[in-house]
């Protein structure tokens, strides 16, 4: 076992050990996030974290939505937040549930705690609350209404419950230590009154259990032996361990079953993205970007639009580990992963972004034939496709130059070139507009060269992409690049965002080849030279269709080890 835990995480060997002890008999984990936003890149770490955790262990796992701040929580996020757990790969089959399922449940707890006299109803305000708390350095005061008795608590909190006071006018506080330590112990508010609608519950309750006190009690009721968050939640620990101690215990379904144990990981930090919600939402909502899928942005719904796999995401969390210190990562890491994971999957075809008309005056007019072109030059199961040629193409405009510098080996006036899988062609001539833009380039083709080689042996150092003018379809084609200003940094001093004005590039004139013409809402393929692209899920149409590019096709970026 000693060997084992080598290449094990520290939450590994936690739960190894649980196992070892007699404490676990079947492990328990859940992701539970709050339905209020999109989930992003870091939530699908916790996500395979904790999914992968009970496969790993052969246990269970469960989606459980924490809704008890109706306030921003709508429903619409909690049918996109189970899109994406179920795209990521993350199965709770059956195991679905929600905090508000248990209000009635949490409810009895805080009543069970006034009449321990572990939990008092208070009049402070929570500015009177902060200031009664102290400091890291001072202690806490005690609370004026502390001494009252558990029958005037008791009617208090129902009162509350009943709707008898305003928002803020009352709290419920759980008796703990104005003297600890640790201020999360210092009387902690587990209830507060909000008259506000839920959108599961309605109008049933108009006082909701803050999170500190719902999470253990959500565990609890539901078995969770693992209760595995993030580093900002270690300082909460002793108030988790508290409240599953006076009230939790009692209400785990197996008895025989360890109780919930908190155990916290370093989140996951990208460098140069947006993840905080009120950002997002801000973007979102002065329409800076299409939605909370906006391919700019990392949110799972928009990593999955803009052409991201789950393999991806989950070679990137492996990357990353799991460890106990907070640290930051590259974006070019995920834009790694992403050419990992599709470069031996996907077709590489021939697609053109600005595209300017080649004519080959000496090939047959009105003829097209269809050259057999291999789909991917390393992964030879894809096999090969059939690419219509004909006398009429389009290139790349900046596949031409009129007067070429040194060691440019593309399309120029006298140059021979190769048309990937197709022919030598030399350029002739080139017509121009009245602007001096060339509109048209007339080339003359090597019949014996059809594949892309010359029997006599002749070399060409430069090999263009093309398509076909008579069967070329037209395409929009969207760039990206990082929404903020990278050199900037994220953030103004005074919070605001620095936007990076270049995030989007659109290009509406483009052209496809022919085997594209079908393609549907997520296939991606490798463009030639331009990178990967997938086919927009929300604006391409049969009759219009939309590529967001997914990455390029180099980067700088290498593994640690590489």
């Amino acid at each position: 076992m000693e060997n084992e835990n080598v290449s094990k995480n520290f939450i590994e060997q936690f739960i190894d050990q649980d196992i070892e002890e007699g404490h676990c008999k079947t492990v328990h984990t859940r992701f539970p996030p709050e339905p209020n936003g999109y989930l992003h890149i870091g939530h699908a770490k916790s996500i395979l974290l904790n999914s992968g955790l009970a496969q790993k262990y052969n246990g269970k796992f469960n989606l459980r939505f924490d809704d008890t701040n109706p306030t921003k929580e709508k429903t619409e996020f909690v049918e996109a937040i189970k899109e994406d757990i179920k795209w990521l790969g993350a199965d709770w089959e059956d195991r679905l549930f929600f905090a508000s399922d248990y209000f009635d449940q949490m409810y009895e707890a805080a009543v069970k705690l006034i009449k321990k006299g572990k939990a008092y109803v208070s009049d402070l305000s929570a500015d009177e609350i902060r200031e009664y708390r102290g400091t890291l350095t001072e202690p806490g005061k005690e609370d004026p209404a502390g001494s009252r008795s558990v029958e005037e608590n008791l009617a208090l909190f129902e009162d509350m419950k009943n709707g008898k006071f305003a928002d803020g006018e009352k709290v419920l506080r759980a008796r703990i230590d104005m003297t600890s330590s640790n201020i999360n112990m210092r009387d902690p508010v587990i209830y507060r009154v909000a008259h506000m609608t839920h959108h599961r519950t309605g109008d049933k309750w108009c006082i909701y259990p803050m999170y500190d006190f719902a999470h253990p009690l959500e565990d609890a009721i539901e078995g969770i032996t693992h209760s595995i968050c993030t580093l900002e939640f270690e300082d909460h620990r002793p108030l988790y361990n508290w409240v599953i101690d006076e009230v939790g215990k009692d209400m785990i379904p197996d008895k025989d079953e360890m109780p919930p144990r908190q155990i916290e990981f370093a989140k996951l930090y990208l460098t140069n993205v947006v993840t905080g919600k009120r950002y997002i939402k801000r973007l979102v909502e002065e329409g800076i970007v299409d939605g909370w899928d906006d391919p700019r942005l990392v949110s799972i719904a928009a990593l999955r639009r803009r052409g991201f796999t789950p393999e991806s995401l989950k070679m990137f969390v492996e990357l990353c580990g799991i460890s106990k210190a907070n640290s930051s990562v590259d974006y070019a890491m995920l834009e790694y992963c992403i050419r990992e994971d599709l470069k031996m999957k996907r077709p590489r075809m021939m697609a053109i972004l600005d595209p300017v008309k080649v004519v080959i005056d000496n090939y047959p007019e009105g003829e097209t034939e269809y050259l057999e072109v291999v789909n991917n030059l390393e992964n030879e199961e894809l096999g090969v496709r059939k690419v219509p040629f004909s006398r009429e193409l389009y290139i790349d405009r900046e596949d031409f130059m009129e007067e070429p510098p040194k060691k440019y080996f593309r399309m120029f006036p006298g140059n021979e070139v190769r048309l990937m899988n197709a022919y030598f062609v030399t350029c002739n001539s080139f017509v121009k507009d009245e602007n001096g833009v060339v509109t048209e380039i007339h080339c003359t083709y090597d019949p014996a060269s059809k594949g892309g080689n010359s029997p006599d042996g002749r070399k060409v150092k430069g090999t263009i992409q093309w398509v076909s003018a008579a069967q070329a379809v037209p395409a929009e084609i969207r760039l990206y690049e990082n929404i903020v200003d990278e050199e900037k940094g994220v953030y103004n001093e005074d919070g605001s965002l620095n936007l990076n004005p270049n995030s989007l590039t659109v290009l509406k004139n483009c052209v496809v080849e022919e085997n594209l013409k079908d393609a549907k809402a997520y296939d991606s393929f490798q463009f030639v030279r331009q990178g990967f692209f997938c086919v927009d899920a929300k604006d391409s149409t049969a009759d219009h269709l939309v590529f967001n590019r997914i990455v390029s096709l180099k980067s700088s970026f290498k593994l640690p080890n590489a």
